[in-house]
């Protein structure tokens, strides 16, 4: 593995025989869904045990919490048989490499801190095993979305963060579950692919493969397992899922990527499009 050592991020990851590059995302750990969220700590610990027998690399594609943010000596309560799980993984000497989402774009220094774990905040282009892959989480790629994008930006903005942190824990963290909560009970699950017309991240894709050389864009953020080649090119645009409903995760052996489910049927939207 070659290292920029400016940001202490890989460049390339090369695979020894057997090894396995394993990608998830959207754990919305903190809210309970098909399974409470405390199951599905549980569950996520299970899957990292067993992908670690043969794991070069793990990714975690943002929205690991449905809300985290961190004062300056705070963080949120809770996770800790996920954080466990991580810091052992880690001291095992598997690189963990986690991107911020929508959900917990307010991850700072705990993360690379206390767990030694790189913190990521915007796409990243890394060669494994020669094939070239663009991972990020997702949100504000894309046409459209213009109001989560100005969102963002406030969020992103360090006034408004230091502003935050001046709220006491128990006020701000609970104002943000709350307004968390109502957003999730409008969201309903019966999500369905709306084709490559209308699926923006798979528009961002095709755009930016005319502009770059890649044979795997992968992301979370849409909540839907998507394995979709574009047109006329061998260029797959590969969306994580969730593990709210699908539980879904993605592996690569060095020639395929695959996407899989744990402990629970597979459903994949996009496989026999082109």
């Amino acid at each position: 593995m070659s290292i920029n050592t400016d940001l202490q991020i890989p460049t390339r990851i090369d695979l020894a025989p057997g090894q396995k590059v394993y990608f998830a995302s959207d754990f919305h750990l903190g809210i309970n869904a098909k399974h409470s969220s405390a199951a599905r700590e549980r569950q996520i610990v299970r899957w990292l045990e067993q992908i670690s027998t043969d794991a070069a690399a793990i990714f975690l594609v943002g929205d690991l919490f449905e809300f985290w943010f961190e004062y300056q000596t705070v963080v949120p309560k809770g996770y800790i048989r996920f954080l466990g799980k991580l810091a052992a993984l880690k001291d095992q000497g598997i690189p963990i490499f986690v991107f911020t989402g929508n959900h917990d774009m307010w991850l700072f220094n705990y993360f690379p801190e206390e767990l030694g774990i790189p913190v990521l905040r915007k796409p990243l282009e890394i060669q494994i095993q020669n094939h070239a892959f663009f991972i990020g989480h997702g949100d504000g790629l894309g046409p459209g979305d213009y109001g989560y994008k100005v969102l963002k930006k406030v969020f992103a903005n360090r006034v408004c963060q230091w502003l935050f942190a001046r709220i006491h824990p128990n006020f701000g963290i609970g104002m943000a579950w709350f307004w968390s909560q109502r957003s999730r009970a409008a969201q309903p699950h019966n999500e369905e692919f709306l084709g490559p017309e209308k699926e923006w991240l798979i528009q961002y894709a095709h755009r930016k493969s005319q502009e770059m050389k890649v044979d795997y864009f992968v992301f979370g953020h849409r909540h839907l397992p998507i394995d979709y080649q574009l047109a006329k090119q061998t260029t797959r645009y590969i969306n994580l899922g969730e593990w709210m409903h699908y539980y879904t995760y993605a592996a690569f052996d060095g020639n395929e990527m695959q996407l899989k489910a744990f402990e629970q049927d597979l459903v994949v939207f996009g496989k026999d499009i082109i």
